[in-house]
């Protein structure tokens, strides 16, 4: 038999009684981590409430600042966002007189309804009917309103046969909106 060059000790031979200490020193690791948290910022009780989303201002009821006579205006297109970035969504709507005959010129409006008021109001035009512009391609994105404005470059230019084509943007910036025309905008 050949002799090691470490001598045996006692405690490398695993007998019943290292299986309980060991047992016990494990059972007091996990007693005492339950009792011993880490420290955490504070929690509120209970789950997390989300914020709850905020309706867009619908066009029903609201005073369009467009004379039409004896005839109702009517809300040809529309569409939310939240344009100044506030958590409250806007609604912009293009709206004309409804004529019987020809082609109305369309206005856009933009409507909001504040956190403490219960109707929707108009609070800018970003086109207005003297203008005499129709629009096309309407669409709220990205927190910006971009269309297509069909228009005449002359008043002896008839209302059926627009001969002015404009690509435009309005973004909110610094309390207004503005208006830019995107790259690409083209004239026919």
């Amino acid at each position: 038999m050949q002799q090691s060059a470490v001598p045996e000790l006692a405690h490398t031979q695993t007998r019943p009684i290292h299986w309980v200490a060991t047992a016990t020193a494990v059972s007091a690791v996990v007693a005492l981590s339950s009792v011993v948290q880490p420290a955490t910022a504070a929690q509120p009780d209970g789950p997390r409430a989300k914020p709850t989303p905020v309706a867009a201002p619908g066009t029903t009821g609201v005073t369009f600042p467009l004379d039409c006579g004896p005839v109702k205006t009517v809300v040809a297109k529309e569409a939310s966002g939240d344009l100044d970035k506030d958590g409250r969504p806007e609604t912009v709507a293009v709206v004309h007189c409804d004529a019987s005959m020809g082609t109305p010129p369309d206005a856009v409006y933009v409507i909001t309804r504040g956190a403490d008021e219960a109707a929707p109001r108009v609070v800018a035009t970003l086109v207005d009917t003297k203008d005499r512009y129709t629009v096309t391609d309407f669409a709220v994105r990205e927190g910006a309103v971009t269309a297509t404005l069909l228009g005449y470059s002359s008043p002896d230019v008839p209302n059926c046969c627009p001969d002015l084509e404009e690509s435009v943007k309005w973004q909110w910036r610094d309390g207004v909106f503005v208006r830019s025309t995107p790259a690409g905008a083209r004239g026919v």
